[in-house]
């Protein structure tokens, strides 16, 4: 990798997205007969495996738990958890579309906490992302006009803890080693997951183990090829190939679950996708990681 260009790099984040969007419908295909717990601890468990062959160069099996902010990595965890669950109860109980239209409130969420907890200044342009983020959500959800449902709010719960993860992945990505900020996550989801699942446990169809595996393979290698898209490409490139999902989550929603967006859900997406660019060409000197990562 060390002939890679910066475009080489924004290519790859391109496709590191669009890997993260394909292994949450996968997510989706499963349906709900299986417990959130049990399709989390399999695809975790898929996730873990392809890990083990994606070590960072350089960086040793050997200080996987050697932590300089061990608290906060357990805290980036927790979200990380969390954020996963809820993000399989909105794939598989809402439309593909409004579920990322909730998802991609992240990074205003991140604005408002980096006001609250990090003291940073957000000036008018930001603000007018926070309104245009909210604006866009508006008008795909339209509450009140459209019936709102638990994954919902499950998916607004993935945009909270997802924030809550940049801001915690801003104290620590530059002192902790990326094997840990990236495998730590499946461990602890292999071994909770896999607790919680037993009383409701029911055995997967082959066609669901193989959806749960490719879910947690692509989901594995995608957060593995925005590690390397960051390493080449800039900040804000990287940040603006993340609204590429939106237009995938309209295209696989369409083509393979037959979910069809209005003309105002599209429009919302717009608004959302626009205002999202907008807050990474202002904050183009923070090196967010992405809010995909959960």
């Amino acid at each position: 990798m060390n002939g890679v260009t910066p475009m080489q790099g924004a290519l790859l984040a391109f496709v590191a997205y669009a890997s993260l969007a394909f292994g949450d419908a996968l997510i989706k295909g499963i349906g709900s007969r299986l417990s959130v717990f049990e399709i989390g601890f399999f695809a975790a468990c898929s996730g873990t495996l392809a890990i083990l062959f994606m070590r960072p160069g350089g960086e040793r099996w050997s200080d996987f738990f050697r932590l300089r902010h061990p608290w906060l990595v357990q805290a980036r965890c927790a979200t990380g958890l969390g954020a996963g669950l809820l993000g399989v109860y909105a794939f598989t109980t809402i439309p593909f579309a409004e579920a990322y239209t909730l998802i991609f409130l992240a990074p205003f969420v991140v604005i408002l906490l980096s006001i609250l907890l990090l003291g940073e200044r957000v000036g008018w342009v930001g603000w007018l992302a926070v309104a245009a983020g909210l604006l866009g959500a508006l008008l795909v959800i339209r509450p009140g006009v459209k019936a709102l449902e638990w994954g919902h709010l499950a998916a607004f719960g993935v945009a909270m803890l997802s924030g809550m993860t940049v801001i915690i992945l801003r104290r620590i990505a530059g002192a902790e080693r990326r094997i840990s900020l990236l495998g730590m996550p499946y461990f602890y989801a292999v071994i909770l997951f896999g607790l919680a699942m037993i009383p409701d446990f029911r055995t997967p169809s082959p066609v669901e183990f193989a959806l749960m595996a490719g879910a947690g393979l692509l989901s594995a290698s995608g957060q593995l090829a925005l590690l390397t898209a960051a390493k080449y490409a800039p900040a804000s490139v990287v940040g603006q190939a993340q609204y590429s999902q939106l237009l995938w989550a309209v295209l696989i929603g369409a083509v393979i679950y037959a979910e069809y967006p209005d003309a105002l859900a599209i429009a919302g997406l717009a608004v959302i996708a626009a205002a999202g660019i907008l807050n990474v060409l202002r904050s183009r000197r923070i090196a967010a990681p992405p809010a995909a990562i959960r």
